[in-house]
């Protein structure tokens, strides 16, 4: 009996230590997961749709305008990769446009909003990438302007070929 006892007790603490030693090999605990309801967003990243979560601007008016977490510290970071946006008439279908997307060594959850406008005369075309943007614009259709706000809108889907 006892050593039954034994048995079992060896048992459990090696099943206890087992337990303890992935818990603490698994990193920092962040608590347990909860789904929450959260729109999500489509864009374009190298002419195949992400999609992405818009969660804080630095933007004030914006924050209260798209019902989202005001962040001024995030507006004071630099060097962050662009999320592009079409004021005005734009194509049929046109979506954000990444400068990146995870993966990439630029890529970053904090995109510098640069607003893209189509030139009165110019016939509106579908743009799905940076690349596109950047050859269009050599043809005076398209101009960008940098909107001086910093979003944070990580990407959570990247659907190559689609």
């Amino acid at each position: 009996m006892f050593s039954k006892m034994v048995l079992i007790a060896g048992v459990v603490a090696v099943a206890t230590a087992g337990v303890v030693e992935a818990a603490l090999s698994a990193g920092p605990i962040m608590g347990p997961a909860a789904k929450i309801g959260r729109p999500a967003f489509h864009g374009f990243y190298d002419g195949h749709r992400v999609t992405y979560l818009n969660t804080a601007v630095s933007n004030k008016a914006d924050a209260k305008a798209m019902h989202i977490n005001y962040s001024a510290s995030i507006g004071t970071v630099k060097g962050l990769p662009e999320i592009y946006l079409v004021q005005g008439h734009a194509a049929a279908g046109q979506l954000a446009v990444f400068g990146s997307e995870p993966g990439e060594p630029t890529y970053s959850p904090l995109w510098s909003e640069t607003i893209l406008t189509w030139k009165s005369s110019a016939k509106p075309t579908l743009i799905t990438s940076d690349t596109q943007i950047n050859k269009i614009e050599k043809t005076g259709k398209l101009s960008e302007r940098d909107a001086h706000v910093v979003l944070n809108c990580p990407i959570v889907k990247a659907a190559k070929g689609s």
